[in-house]
Formats: C-alpha cells, structure tokens, sequence
C-alpha cells in the first residue's frame, strides 16, 4: 500500500464538511450558526490561499505539501486511490472556489428559515466543488462530482423562490444525464487502457490501449465531452441553467455560476484535452462552432431578458462558450501551436467566477431591498446604494471586456489562440463581445441609473458585512486585470505539456486535424 499524507489537502477540502458536521449536532441558535459558518469558510479560505501561494513560482521546495495519497481499492485489473493533488490548473479554482464560499456564507446572513439546515448544505457543497478540483483519481473525482447535486438541488428546492421545484429537478435531471455519460466514460477507460491506476494529471496521451479497444477512444472522448458540456453549459444543452439561476438563493447561484460550471471547463482541460489530445485536436473544428453557436446564442437571448438573474445566467451560457474556442486552438493546422488559446479558456474559468459571483451577489443585494428584479421597475439605484453601485458598475465592466479588468485578459488570450487556429469563426466569436457591451450597459443604464423612483428613496446601502464578499471580488478582479501574469504563468505551466503534446502529433503527422 502507497501511503503519501501531508494532511493539507484533505484539510482544505473536509473543512467546510467538518463544519457542516459540528453545525449539525454541536451548535444551537441561528446566530452562532451564521458565524461559525463564517469562520469555516474563512479558514477553507486561508487554506486554499495557501496551496495557491505554494503553487507560484518559487514554491517548489514546498509542492510536495500538495500531495494526500492513499491506495483505496487494487484489484489485479482496477485500483482507485483516495488521491488528493494540486497543481497550476487546479490551485487557482480552488482558491477561487474558497473565495466564493466565504461570500456565499456572508451574503447569506439573512436567511432566517431553518438556518442550521441552509448553512450545513451550503458548506457540503463547498467541500464536493473543492474534492472535484482536488481529486486526481477519476474514480475519486466522478464521486465529488456527484456529491455537489445533492446540496444544491436541496438550496434551490428549500430555500429557492418562484418554480423552485421544477428548477431544482430540471437541474438534477441534466446533470444525472451528464454524470451517466461520465460513468460509462470511466468504465470504458478501465477497459481499454493498461494503467490499473489513472491520474487525471497523467503526462498528456500517456494512455496505452490494452490490446483492441472494446470502446472506441473516439467513443470515450465524447462520453466525457457530453458530461462536462452540460455543466459548462453549452448549447444545446444550456437550458436548465437560467430555470436554476432565476429560482436559485443569492448563495447558491454564486457558487453555481462562479465554481459549479467551472467544474465542466475544468474537466474538458483535464480530460479530454489532457487525457485526449489527439481527438481533441481531431475534433476542434466541432468544438470551435458549439463554441461559437454559444457566444453568439447566448449574447442575443440575454439582449431579450428583462430579469436580472437569467439576464446573467444568459451571460454565462456566452462567456463559457469561450471556455470551447480556447480548448478549440488546438486545431491549427500550420504553424507552432501557442498554448494562448489553453491559457485563456483556463483564465475564463478564473475571471468568468469573480465576475459573476459579483454580479450574483450585487443582484441579491438589490432584490432584498427592492424585492424586485424586473429590470423596467428598477432605475435610480446610484445614489441610493453607492457601494453595490460601484461594485455592480465594476463586475459589468470585467464582463463586457474592459482592459484593466480581469475579463479582458482571458477574452483575449482566447481570441489570439482561436484566430490562429479558425480566423473566421474567431471573428463571429468576438461580436459575442460587442453583444455583450450592449445588454450589460444597458442592463446596467435601467437599473442603477435613469430617473429616480419615489419607492426606493429610503433603501439602505450595503451594510459592512454585505460589503465584504463585494470587495473581495473586486479587488480579485483588479488585480488579476493589472497584474495578470502570476496567474497566466501558473495556467500556462500546466497546459503548455498538453500543447507540446498535440504538436508533437500533428508534427508526425499521427493525426490528421479536420478543418471544414
């Protein structure tokens, strides 16, 4: 038995559920709930911190901290291992996803029904998101996949507004599906290849086929795809996603739109682009048009949206069609292939979470006070509500593409991979942004500005515990939009051995890329 146990990975994944637990059985009264929950999900913070400072460049005397192996099921055919690991691609997400826990908690101090309830499935959620970004056993990982629709098929369900039902079903049912494929996906794996153990970090292409193929690989590579396409979402199979985000609590659409749709694009990066590189290549051209059919689809429906939350939600389905023309850069045919177009669907990932976890809370605060979010009934609200102003004004800006914001730096390391690849499908792509200055301007000139309404003049401000997650998602933004290359560095350190990789096999001429 390999034993490898540092503790710290396991500690920054179970401590949301190690609190979640104490909640549970130790602690009585809403008020002590809300703040030990805080505490939890400030220390997962500090953890997570952590692993993402051992991963900067530097930090390599320290890496071996990252690493909680134990042999969990070895047969002669098929082993699993509990095998928690942490790298450039997944330290960022969890950091991120230790961001948007503390905010979920703090955005949620005015839930006042079965509080005890709502923070323990709030905290279980953080724990499966981390144990997802963290696993490096896929066995490991399809189990924290799963983990994740338990609690927040219950936050939707409980805690949700209008059809909350019907959305929480809605999502369950789309992301069963999705797991299903998956599970096929890794039975397929155990069948085909040689390795009795498979590492998500595995060296790009490393698997070796264990005689003739029972599944195709062509087969298997699209399993995976059709799981990690409905959590991205991508079109056509985006449409649970505004139904939860619109009935969904303020807390439980952060971490929906900021970590649980990153878990999609981080598995097309780990998986299909890691552990497939030839078919990836080989299918670019089809990721490259879903990708764009989702840009272009996603910014014009949110131009006919008049609710704030599936206005956003919208937004997402656009912005993480990026996510797909970057993976999709991988498809040229002449030249060296530059990694730019990987770096930024992984930086998508990053900003795309700060941005909307921002706009998510924003909303939330605005609903509470005006109990409304039908946009022709808002107006005013600047002068009102300065901070969630400012706020507001900020994550709108990041998300159209501001230079000096954090999304302009991965919508344009995207385009520079996807231009070299697919120049005219790239240009279709880049009047997703143009789309996007339009609804978020004008999403933002009807809400916050025009002329003042007599019922909103005495709204309160943000108070100072609303406005923390407001400015640590600011300052998140400003800073990875300033000063984006300790984050571009870290990307680019893990996805430049999957690019060396696809162009070493085009250079051998081992796969013949499609290009329509």
């Amino acid at each position: 038995m390999i034993v490898q146990f540092s503790g710290l990975m396991t500690a920054t994944v179970f401590l949301p559920a190690l609190g979640a637990l104490a909640i549970l059985f130790l602690l009585r009264g809403d008020s002590a709930v809300r703040r030990f929950a805080a505490v939890v999900a400030l220390g997962d913070l500090l953890l997570a911190g952590y692993v993402f400072a051992v991963n900067l460049p530097g930090g390599e005397t320290t890496r071996s901290l990252l690493t909680d192996r134990v042999d969990w099921i070895v047969t002669d055919k098929f082993a699993a291992s509990y095998f928690l690991q942490a790298d450039g691609l997944s330290a960022p997400l969890i950091l991120l996803t230790g961001m948007l826990g503390l905010c979920a908690v703090l955005v949620s101090w005015s839930v006042n029904v079965r509080v005890k309830e709502y923070f323990v499935w709030l905290l279980v959620l953080q724990t499966a998101v981390m144990g997802v970004f963290a696993a490096n056993d896929l066995l490991l990982f399809f189990l924290f996949w799963e983990l994740e629709l338990v609690p927040m098929y219950m936050l939707i369900s409980t805690w949700g507004t209008g059809r909350r039902e019907y959305s929480a079903m809605k999502f369950l049912i789309f992301t069963i599906l999705g797991s299903a494929a998956m599970l096929v996906a890794i039975v397929a794996v155990f069948i085909n290849f040689e390795p009795a153990h498979l590492w998500l970090a595995s060296p790009p292409g490393s698997l070796q086929a264990a005689g003739s193929l029972a599944v195709p690989m062509a087969a298997v590579f699209w399993l995976f795809f059709i799981a990690f396409a409905i959590k991205l979402p991508v079109w056509p199979v985006h449409t649970w996603l505004p139904d939860a985000h619109t009935d969904a609590p303020t807390a439980a659409s952060v971490m929906l739109a900021g970590v649980m749709l990153k878990m999609g694009g981080y598995g097309l990066l780990r998986i299909n682009a890691g552990l497939f590189p030839e078919h990836t290549a080989e299918f670019a051209w089809f990721l490259m048009l879903l990708g764009v059919i989702s840009v272009l689809y996603g910014a014009v429906v949110t131009l006919r949206q008049t609710d704030l939350k599936r206005l956003i939600a919208y937004s997402s389905v656009s912005h993480m069609g990026l996510v797909l023309c970057g993976i999709a850069s991988v498809g040229i045919t002449s030249g060296e292939l530059s990694p730019a177009g990987l770096n930024g669907a992984a930086m998508q990932l990053f900003t795309h979470g700060t941005i909307t976890g921002l706009l998510f809370v924003c909303v939330g605060l605005v609903y509470e006070r005006t109990h409304t979010r039908y946009i022709p009934d808002l107006g005013g609200l600047a002068n009102r509500m300065p901070r969630v102003t400012i706020a507001f004004l900020i994550a709108g800006f990041a998300s159209l593409g501001l230079p000096g914001l954090s999304g302009f730096v991965s919508e344009i390391l995207v385009f520079f991979g996807a231009f070299a690849a697919f120049p005219w499908m790239t240009a279709l792509a880049v009047l997703g942004i143009i789309l996007a200055a339009g609804y978020i301007l004008w999403m933002v000139q009807r809400t916050l500005f025009g002329p003042r309404r007599e019922q909103f003049d005495r709204l309160p401000d943000a108070t100072w515990l609303e406005t923390v997650p407001l400015a640590i998602l600011v300052i998140a933004i400003v800073v990875v939009g300033v000063f984006p290359g300790f984050l571009v560095n870290m990307f680019e350190m893990e996805l430049e051995s999957t690019a060396n990789a696809i162009e070493s096999l085009r250079q051998a001429a081992s796969v013949h890329l499609v290009v329509p």
